[in-house]
């Protein structure tokens, strides 16, 4: 089962929630990155941890598998570019879902930047050219990144193992499996669901590789990093473009 996601995610294979991204910017090194939050509105991609002298870039691949209730599987794709600067500083990006035959890359929906060093969030829309900036409190956002909210919703994590190690070209992977079990009268399915998460996680980059998430009422998603390169990344990728109207979201004192 891992090894089949694996090919398929690194063959064939959106940027994280704004609650999640932001919970994780106060994490630093020393923790992990937040748990997956499955299908919502949008298919969640991979979480950037804002950490300092660990620089690279890289293409996120998705992957999102859904049974239809005539039975028939959808699948759709999408793909963003993520980035990390030697300062910590951090770019992730959102684009469209497009089904499997879609040719070139999807819209760009909305696009992250976060400071580490000055706790500056700054959400870029391209469709009106605006910069939204925040700087980030923790305590206003960590009730937003609950991990049983969501699709998780009225679950219990019933199991956690560890899957081992393994090597994607010259990286070293851990594999963790997670199952969040909702019961019956929570799932709205009227059985109890088990829902499973796997991660791989690069102890180098502060990354998760690879995310398959798998929840038999929406399907399964499979989000993998590809392409990563370690050099620095060019300034620019941090900064506000141009064209955008910076707007100040803080809120009065």
């Amino acid at each position: 089962m891992v090894k089949n996601g694996l090919r398929i995610a690194c063959s064939c294979l959106l940027s994280m929630a704004a609650a999640s991204i932001c919970y994780g910017q106060a994490s630093g090194s020393a923790r992990m990155p937040p748990d997956y939050g499955g299908v919502n509105v949008r298919v969640a991609g991979v979480f950037v941890t804002p950490v300092p002298n660990a620089p690279f870039s890289a293409t996120v691949d998705i992957v999102s598998k859904q049974k239809l209730p005539d039975g028939s599987l959808s699948i759709r794709t999408t793909v963003a570019h993520i980035a990390r600067d030697s300062a910590g500083r951090i770019y992730n990006e959102h684009r469209a879902l497009v089904p499997a035959t879609f040719q070139g890359e999807p819209t760009l929906l909305s696009a992250h930047i976060y400071d580490p060093t000055t706790h500056l969030n700054t959400f870029l829309d391209p469709f009106s050219h605006l910069a939204r900036q925040s700087v980030f409190v923790q305590t206003r956002q960590v009730a937003a990144i609950d991990p049983t909210l969501g699709p998780h919703a009225g679950g219990t994590l019933t199991k956690e193992e560890e899957l081992g190690e393994q090597a994607v070209g010259n990286t070293l992977l851990r594999g963790t499996k997670k199952i969040w079990t909702v019961p019956a009268t929570m799932s709205g399915t009227g059985a109890a669901v088990e829902i499973v998460d796997q991660y791989w996680y690069s102890p180098d980059l502060s990354v998760y590789l690879i995310v398959q998430h798998d929840d038999p009422r929406t399907g399964e998603q499979i989000v993998a990093v590809k392409d990563v390169n370690r050099a620095e990344p060019d300034a620019s990728a941090f900064v506000v473009p141009a064209r955008y109207r910076v707007v100040d979201e803080n809120p009065a004192p």
